[in-house]
Protein backbone atom coordinates (compact mmCIF):
# COMPACT_ATOMS: atom_id res chain seq x y z
CA UNK A 1 0.00 0.00 0.00
CA UNK A 2 2.87 2.36 0.72
CA UNK A 3 4.43 1.80 -2.72
CA UNK A 4 1.21 2.63 -4.54
CA UNK A 5 0.15 5.47 -2.21
CA UNK A 6 -3.16 3.66 -1.51
CA UNK A 7 -4.93 4.62 1.68
CA UNK A 8 -7.96 2.32 1.38
CA UNK A 9 -8.96 -0.82 -0.54
CA UNK A 10 -12.27 -2.72 -0.33
CA UNK A 11 -13.66 -5.87 -1.97
CA UNK A 12 -17.21 -7.16 -1.55
CA UNK A 13 -18.59 -10.38 -3.03
CA UNK A 14 -21.65 -12.48 -2.16
CA UNK A 15 -21.98 -11.48 1.49
CA UNK A 16 -18.22 -11.27 2.17
CA UNK A 17 -16.49 -7.94 2.61
CA UNK A 18 -12.77 -7.21 2.95
CA UNK A 19 -11.56 -3.70 3.69
CA UNK A 20 -7.93 -2.62 4.13
CA UNK A 21 -7.18 0.92 5.24
CA UNK A 22 -3.89 2.59 6.17
CA UNK A 23 -4.11 3.96 9.68
CA UNK A 24 -2.71 7.31 10.77
CA UNK A 25 0.56 5.61 11.77
CA UNK A 26 0.93 4.03 8.30
CA UNK A 27 0.09 0.49 9.43
CA UNK A 28 -2.72 -1.34 7.61
CA UNK A 29 -6.05 -1.94 9.34
CA UNK A 30 -7.89 -5.00 8.00
CA UNK A 31 -11.59 -5.71 8.40
CA UNK A 32 -13.43 -8.78 7.16
CA UNK A 33 -16.98 -9.84 7.69
CA UNK A 34 -20.55 -9.76 6.50
CA UNK A 35 -21.58 -6.34 7.76
CA UNK A 36 -20.25 -2.85 7.35
CA UNK A 37 -19.03 -2.36 10.90
CA UNK A 38 -16.04 -0.08 11.40
CA UNK A 39 -12.78 -2.05 11.51
CA UNK A 40 -11.48 -2.82 14.99
CA UNK A 41 -13.41 -0.08 16.74
CA UNK A 42 -12.37 -1.25 20.19
CA UNK A 43 -15.85 -2.13 21.43
CA UNK A 44 -18.30 -4.16 19.41
CA UNK A 45 -21.45 -2.13 20.02
CA UNK A 46 -22.90 -2.96 16.60
CA UNK A 47 -23.90 -6.63 16.22
CA UNK A 48 -23.20 -8.23 12.83
CA UNK A 49 -25.85 -7.53 10.23
CA UNK A 50 -27.97 -10.55 9.25
CA UNK A 51 -27.69 -11.83 5.70
CA UNK A 52 -30.91 -10.93 3.88
CA UNK A 53 -32.88 -13.68 2.21
CA UNK A 54 -33.36 -13.76 -1.57
CA UNK A 55 -36.88 -12.35 -1.15
CA UNK A 56 -35.49 -9.15 0.35
CA UNK A 57 -32.24 -8.92 -1.63
CA UNK A 58 -32.62 -7.68 -5.24
CA UNK A 59 -29.07 -8.78 -6.10
CA UNK A 60 -29.89 -12.37 -5.19
CA UNK A 61 -32.51 -12.52 -7.92
CA UNK A 62 -30.90 -10.04 -10.32
CA UNK A 63 -27.63 -11.92 -10.53
CA UNK A 64 -25.97 -12.11 -7.13
CA UNK A 65 -26.39 -15.81 -6.37
CA UNK A 66 -27.58 -18.74 -8.42
CA UNK A 67 -31.07 -20.08 -7.82
CA UNK A 68 -31.11 -23.60 -6.39
CA UNK A 69 -32.58 -25.16 -9.56
CA UNK A 70 -30.92 -24.27 -12.86
CA UNK A 71 -32.61 -25.04 -16.15
CA UNK A 72 -30.78 -27.65 -18.24
CA UNK A 73 -28.89 -26.08 -21.15
CA UNK A 74 -29.40 -22.54 -19.83
CA UNK A 75 -26.54 -20.35 -18.64
CA UNK A 76 -25.95 -16.68 -17.98
CA UNK A 77 -23.48 -14.12 -19.24
CA UNK A 78 -22.35 -12.30 -16.10
CA UNK A 79 -20.68 -8.97 -15.58
CA UNK A 80 -16.92 -9.28 -15.04
CA UNK A 81 -16.80 -5.86 -13.35
CA UNK A 82 -18.71 -3.03 -11.71
CA UNK A 83 -19.79 -0.33 -14.13
CA UNK A 84 -22.54 0.97 -16.40
CA UNK A 85 -24.16 -1.43 -18.90
CA UNK A 86 -24.63 -0.36 -22.53
CA UNK A 87 -26.21 -2.52 -25.24
CA UNK A 88 -24.62 -0.56 -28.13
CA UNK A 89 -21.42 1.35 -28.89
CA UNK A 90 -23.36 4.63 -29.11
CA UNK A 91 -26.98 5.78 -28.76
CA UNK A 92 -27.35 5.78 -32.57
CA UNK A 93 -25.76 2.34 -33.05
CA UNK A 94 -27.57 -0.99 -33.30
CA UNK A 95 -27.47 -3.16 -30.15
CA UNK A 96 -24.65 -5.72 -30.07
CA UNK A 97 -27.13 -8.47 -29.19
CA UNK A 98 -30.83 -8.92 -28.56
CA UNK A 99 -33.27 -11.72 -27.81
CA UNK A 100 -32.76 -14.42 -30.45
CA UNK A 101 -29.20 -13.38 -31.34
CA UNK A 102 -26.85 -16.33 -31.88
CA UNK A 103 -23.48 -15.81 -30.20
CA UNK A 104 -20.13 -17.59 -30.02
CA UNK A 105 -17.46 -17.31 -27.34
CA UNK A 106 -15.86 -14.22 -28.93
CA UNK A 107 -19.09 -12.34 -29.77
CA UNK A 108 -19.28 -8.89 -28.18
CA UNK A 109 -22.65 -8.73 -26.39
CA UNK A 110 -22.42 -5.36 -24.61
CA UNK A 111 -20.14 -2.66 -23.23
CA UNK A 112 -19.55 -1.94 -19.57
CA UNK A 113 -18.16 1.50 -18.79
CA UNK A 114 -15.87 1.56 -15.78
CA UNK A 115 -13.84 4.63 -14.82
CA UNK A 116 -14.49 6.29 -18.22
CA UNK A 117 -13.17 3.20 -20.07
CA UNK A 118 -15.49 1.31 -22.41
CA UNK A 119 -14.95 -2.45 -21.95
CA UNK A 120 -16.34 -4.80 -24.61
CA UNK A 121 -17.86 -7.86 -22.95
CA UNK A 122 -17.72 -11.16 -24.85
CA UNK A 123 -20.27 -13.97 -24.56
CA UNK A 124 -17.65 -16.58 -23.52
CA UNK A 125 -20.25 -19.22 -24.47
CA UNK A 126 -21.89 -20.47 -27.65
CA UNK A 127 -25.66 -20.28 -27.90
CA UNK A 128 -28.74 -18.11 -28.40
CA UNK A 129 -29.68 -15.16 -26.20
CA UNK A 130 -33.07 -15.81 -24.61
CA UNK A 131 -33.37 -12.66 -22.52
CA UNK A 132 -31.56 -9.38 -21.83
CA UNK A 133 -31.66 -9.01 -18.03
CA UNK A 134 -30.35 -5.43 -17.69
CA UNK A 135 -31.67 -2.13 -19.02
CA UNK A 136 -29.43 0.12 -21.12
CA UNK A 137 -27.55 2.65 -18.97
CA UNK A 138 -28.17 0.71 -15.72
CA UNK A 139 -25.34 0.26 -13.20
CA UNK A 140 -24.22 -3.36 -12.80
CA UNK A 141 -22.28 -5.23 -10.12
CA UNK A 142 -19.53 -7.81 -10.45
CA UNK A 143 -21.09 -11.21 -11.18
CA UNK A 144 -24.54 -9.78 -11.98
CA UNK A 145 -26.41 -11.65 -14.70
CA UNK A 146 -26.62 -9.67 -17.93
CA UNK A 147 -28.02 -12.15 -20.44
CA UNK A 148 -29.85 -15.49 -20.26
CA UNK A 149 -28.48 -17.83 -22.94
CA UNK A 150 -29.45 -21.27 -24.26
CA UNK A 151 -26.22 -23.14 -24.85
CA UNK A 152 -25.55 -24.86 -28.12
Amino acid sequence: MKRSELTEFAVEEEGFKLKIRRGTNGLPIVSTGRGSNPPFSGSDTNPPMPIPSAAHNPLATAGGSNPPQEEAGISFIKSPMVGTFYRAASPESKAFSDTGTKVVETSVVCIIEAMKIMNEIQAEAKGTILEVLVENGQPVEYGQRLFKIRQG
